[in-house]
């Protein structure tokens, strides 16, 4: 568990948090919530600067859309705060629409360095998921994302897409992701990948993955597969629910989540649905499974379901695609099966139910790799070491 205050007698730092809330609870939530309470725990001085995107329920269009561009609140606000508290950095996760890219030049007037989390793919794609017509896009990586907003990527408008388009390009002609932000976080060597390829500074680039904080689980005997996540296409759902059908499993595969395609799991054969659950009873079922399916569809950043399956032993199915295939080690740490592809799918839940002791010590080693790589205390050396490099250079 979490240390109650550091020990490496480095001088505690004070740090703005700056996050956009989503109107769904999401990972990226989670995420922000959990770092700042590991640096809270290692004595450090927190203050966050939030908004809440329920607040575009309140405003229009057009003023949401011009808040994207730039928010006047926003710079008056921080301004304020960093005033007021004095902060050696500023860590900033998602800006999206309310904070506005106006953060990055408020501290840039202020000479405070900026770290900057890519939770996801925005900067280098509209959409934000590098995703279309169910498969893989990189249309708008490394161009001006114009094909984004013919295709309307973004919820299915182009009104919407090229206010996002718009926001990304203007921002990179003004130079602010290249000359506003002083270090930027990619969770892993994937994304870093695309963000080059994207146009972001290859050496303001670093890697640091997210992490969880859990105990050792028990041993337990386990059974049945789990899927834990957002009922949506990107996340691979249609293909579990086929897979599941196909294998025809002896127990079940069970579904905590919901989203727009929950619907496919009335009567699907194999597929038991919990419904949403909290943490703490996520944590209960991954103990109890046999493997975690991760069947998304698109490339995701760094699914925070995955780093709590490895730290609750569990296994992870996953399909061979982005940040997915370069955490799970096909065959040590779980199984990876073609993506989009459900007979594939099946075949590894029909494998892995046949070979037990093998899921088993894939579980212990999954377990093993979070305890060397995703553990809180690695992490927040990692944080805090981004936080000195950023504050030297920024």
């Amino acid at each position: 568990m979490l240390a109650a205050i550091s020990t490496t007698g480095d001088r505690p730092l004070r740090i703005i948090v700056a996050h956009n809330r989503y109107q769904q609870r999401g990972g990226e939530d989670a995420v922000v919530e959990a770092e700042v309470d590991l640096l809270r725990a290692h004595g450090h001085r927190v203050a966050e600067y939030q908004r809440d995107n329920h607040h575009l329920e309140q405003i229009s269009r057009a003023k949401a859309a011009l808040q994207t561009m730039w928010s006047t609140r926003t710079t008056r606000e921080v301004g304020t705060l960093i005033d007021d508290f004095k902060p050696d950095v500023l860590h900033v996760h998602n800006t999206f629409p309310l904070i506005s890219p106006s953060i990055y030049w408020l501290a840039h007037k202020r000479q405070l360095p900026v770290v900057q989390t890519l939770h996801n793919f925005r900067l280098v794609c509209p959409q934000a998921l590098m995703l279309r017509d169910d498969k893989p896009c990189e249309d708008c990586v490394g161009k001006l994302p114009w094909r984004g907003v013919q295709h309307g990527c973004y919820r299915g408008s182009r009104m919407q897409t090229g206010v996002l388009a718009g926001m990304v390009t203007a921002h990179r002609m003004a130079g602010t992701w290249q000359h506003h932000v002083t270090r930027y976080i990619a969770l892993n060597d994937f994304c870093r990948g695309r963000f080059i390829a994207g146009g972001l500074p290859a050496d303001k680039i670093v890697t640091k993955p997210n992490f969880v904080d859990l105990p050792p689980p028990g041993d337990e005997a386990r059974s049945g597969f789990l899927f834990v996540g957002r009922l949506s296409i990107e996340k691979g759902i249609r293909v579990l629910v086929e897979a599941a059908s196909l294998a025809k499993l002896p127990e079940p595969v069970w579904v905590a989540g919901a989203g727009p395609e929950s619907s496919l799991l009335t009567a699907a054969h194999g597929i038991s649905a919990l419904g949403s659950r909290a943490p703490e009873q996520v944590y209960e079922a991954m103990q109890q499974a046999r493997a975690l399916v991760l069947p998304s569809i698109s490339y995701e950043n760094f699914p925070r379901t995955l780093v709590e399956a490895f730290a609750n032993g569990l296994p992870v199915i996953a399909s061979r695609l982005g940040a997915m295939q370069a955490i799970v080690e096909d065959g040590i740490t779980g199984l990876l099966f073609s993506p989009g592809d459900a007979n594939d799918l099946a075949l590894k839940l029909n494998w892995a139910y046949a070979n037990p002791e093998r899921m088993r010590e894939m579980g212990l080693a999954a377990r093993t790799r979070y305890e060397r790589l995703y553990s809180p205390e690695i992490n927040h050396g990692q944080l805090v070491a981004i936080y000195q490099e950023a504050m030297r250079f920024g």
